[in-house]
């Protein structure tokens, strides 16, 4: 008997199922990272309820050594659910993770100060960052994974691309959560309790996208995750060489995305001299058309392959890196500083369109959330959360433009290591459906 082709009607509702499973996916995305971005801009007025000795700079540093743990626990949260997702599949491990974001973010909408609690304060605001951390780190990972399972083929680059468009929208949706804030309340309620505010809304947001996502389909077939490496990472390093390189294309990718995003605003204010709130403004303008940017650049790499892609990325970075930084130092009117920032991050965009993508399609099922999520975690830790504190020292020394060199010389190697991505028709998801 013949097989019969999918009818239109059959195609149009597979497909907007498939659009449906995005948007529920990339809800989660958007409130893990507006949750995650919260705690940094809400820090200046709460650092005084958990840490009141000691003037306000050690209070602020009190804080960020709070967020640095956090970040630190990104790698264990990477393997923590992408094991999760590999065995039990990924819908599960988004359901896990934002949960796991609604519960940090509740737990410090809610916290009594030190006045109130004493020492245990801080200690609890460490295990919410904490949690917050695990979730966050798991959550790249697995949503990678399912966008890009999920996504039809021929357009995997432009759904895919939807994960950056919501990791950048929630840390502007923070933004202008505390821009709002700022203009409603007085600087005294916001000290006293209007910092809560951002992260109740945190957890309000993490409900409503535990629901969507409690609908999603499963990708993950019951042969992955029955597959007796699955999740494992022994199973993973059955691909040691492939892990090696998603680690070395993410380590530059990672290092230029921090480099052109939040360390810029510290780099605009200290080294160009430009105002603050002049600065605040030209980041939010630039990372508002970054966003708008991402699917873009992910329905070019559907267009010219995501290899084509990564080596644009790779050989316009090596170019550009260091007469951008270099002509940025020197910027005067804010609008020159927009347009160079645009121009770099349109560079760093041909990256982060695919950057969940291409990881997804070097792994096969069985391991899949996990070699993305790990490999990310470990590389964006090491390489783009340090990318404040290296430019800093840098400048202290005197040498602030061997940071330039830095950046180009990680995205030179990225670019060695693009050369091992797979060709069209090589790569595990090519045969997805």
């Amino acid at each position: 008997m013949a097989v019969m082709p999918p009818s239109t009607k059959a195609i149009a509702m597979d497909r907007r199922k498939r659009i449906l499973a995005i948007v529920g996916a990339s809800s989660g995305n958007l409130v893990e990272w507006f949750d995650f971005y919260v705690y940094s801009f809400c820090s200046l007025y709460f650092a005084a309820s958990f840490f009141p000795k000691g003037d306000h700079t050690s209070q602020l540093l009190n804080t960020a050594g709070v967020f640095a743990a956090g970040f630190l626990m990104r790698p264990i949260g990477g393997w923590l659910f992408g094991r999760i997702a590999d065995r039990h599949g990924r819908r599960k491990s988004m359901l896990i993770a934002i949960t796991m974001m609604c519960g940090g973010s509740l737990l410090i909408a809610c916290l009594p100060t030190y006045a109130s609690i004493g020492a245990v304060a801080p200690l609890l605001l460490l295990i919410a960052r904490l949690f917050q951390g695990l979730s966050v780190g798991g959550e790249y990972g697995t949503s990678a994974t399912y966008m890009s399972e999920i996504a039809l083929r021929g357009e995997r680059g432009f759904f895919a691309s939807f994960q950056y468009v919501t990791l950048i929208g929630g840390q502007l949706l923070a933004v202008l959560v505390i821009v709002i804030l700022q203009a409603v309340l007085s600087d005294a309620q916001l000290h006293a309790w209007g910092w809560r505010i951002p992260f109740a809304l945190g957890a309000l947001s993490a409900v409503v996208s535990l629901n969507l996502r409690r609908s999603l389909a499963e990708t993950a077939s019951e042969a992955s995750r029955t597959h007796k490496d699955a999740g494992s990472l022994k199973g993973l390093f059955r691909h040691k060489a492939v892990f090696v390189t998603v680690v070395g294309y993410t380590a530059g990718g990672s290092l230029i995305f921090y480099t052109f995003t939040t360390y810029m605003q510290k780099y605009l204010v200290n080294t160009a001299g430009m105002p603050a709130k002049t600065v605040s403004f030209v980041m939010t303008g630039a990372l508002f058309v970054y966003m708008l940017m991402q699917p873009l650049f992910g329905a070019l790499s559907d267009r010219i392959g995501r290899r084509n892609s990564m080596f644009a990325f790779g050989i316009l970075g090596a170019l550009l890196t260091v007469p951008l930084l270099t002509a940025l130092r020197d910027v005067r009117s804010p609008w020159a500083a927009f347009g160079l920032l645009v121009v770099a991050l349109a560079v760093v965009s041909l990256y982060t369109s695919i950057s969940g993508l291409i990881k997804a399609e070097v792994f096969p099922p069985e391991v899949r959330a996990l070699g993305v999520g790990l490999a990310y975690a470990i590389a964006n830790a090491v390489f783009g959360g340090s990318a404040e504190f290296v430019g800093l020292m840098l400048k202290s020394a005197g040498i602030e433009s061997a940071f330039y060199w830095y950046v180009t010389a990680l995205i030179v190697i990225g670019l060695f290591f693009s050369w091992r991505l797979p060709r069209p028709g090589e790569g595990y998801l090519d045969e997805a459906p």
